[in-house]
């Protein structure tokens, strides 16, 4: 790699690796410090000194987090949300993008300027939870799912894709064919389109699992909240007589141990908060890097 290069061009390059591995270092230290917490003893913990493995090793805090009915609660919350939100966004941006890529649409400039001219100003918190209580899903799972259904953005790089990169010629022989619109869009352009499809996917399915703000905000039911605005609610309130007093599935398979302190127990739940993505994003990475490259140059 460094072969035909000057002295100087060599230490640039020594420079930027040093950098970038510096900066690598900082970006996953607190992931792994928070790891090395979450299967230390808590009680062992308070006493400082760990950095980057267990001193104590325990399973304990897992096992307070998973007893626990409030933790429980709050994943079925996140995965539902994440699950229907997902497929829902993909489903409806898709069938916009395939209209919009349509140049012989009527009213097509106008109905793309409309799309992007209302998303360019947000209405803040309040015109937000009045418009929600107005439709009747404040306090109720389907505040989570209804407004991330749609995104101007996830439907443009979408008919971005439809339209640099799956030939019009195509449609045109399916329609000449007797194909239907229906037909043409489920299985000509979706089978063609996975790797934008898994793009917005991944970015739609990031977002409803790491949403905390509506969970906050649009509910009142604790039952309701999802596993980041419970997170959230643990790193400001969580002491240890809210730790004793929350809800476990069962008292009499499981005994709260001294040794489980509310920073341990926030450790892993933060864990068991960000697994699912960490262990799902490298097998959609490949597409990730294609979907957004796909279509952004028109040949």
């Amino acid at each position: 790699m460094l072969r035909g290069r000057s002295r100087g061009e060599k230490l640039f390059d020594w420079f930027n690796l040093g950098l970038l591995a510096i900066l690598g270092f900082l970006f996953v230290y607190p992931f792994i410090y928070s790891l090395a917490l979450s299967f230390n003893d808590g009680a062992d913990a308070m006493k400082g000194g760990i950095y980057f493995i267990p001193r104590a090793f325990t399973l304990d805090n897992y096992r307070r987090a998973f007893y626990s009915t409030d933790v429980i609660n709050a994943m079925f919350i996140s995965i539902s949300r994440t699950v229907l939100t997902t497929t829902g966004a993909v489903l409806l941006s898709s069938m916009g993008a395939f209209a919009l890529s349509f140049k012989e649409l009527p009213g097509r400039r106008s109905l793309n300027f409309f799309i992007f001219f209302s998303n360019i100003f947000g209405g803040g918190v309040i015109p937000t939870y009045v418009l929600y209580r107005t439709l009747g899903i404040v306090d109720t799972f389907w505040v989570f799912v209804f407004p991330g259904l749609y995104s101007f953005y996830n439907i443009l790089i979408m008919r971005v894709f439809f339209q640099n990169s799956i030939p019009e010629g195509l449609r045109e022989s399916a329609l000449i064919d007797g194909a239907g619109l229906l037909r043409v869009y489920a299985q000509i352009y979706m089978p063609l389109a996975m790797p934008i499809l898994a793009t917005v996917g991944l970015f739609v399915a990031v977002a409803q699992w790491n949403a905390w703000f509506d969970g906050l905000y649009y509910v009142r039911n604790q039952k309701l909240l999802p596993l980041s605005s419970l997170l959230q609610k643990y790193v400001k309130e969580l002491d240890y007589n809210m730790l004793n007093e929350e809800r476990m599935t069962s008292e009499m398979e499981f005994r709260v141990k001294q040794t489980v302190t509310p920073e341990s127990f926030k450790m892993a739940v933060l864990v068991i908060t960000t697994a699912p993505i960490i262990c799902v994003y490298p097998f959609l990475q490949k597409y990730f890097v294609k979907g957004v490259m796909i279509g952004s140059i028109k040949e």
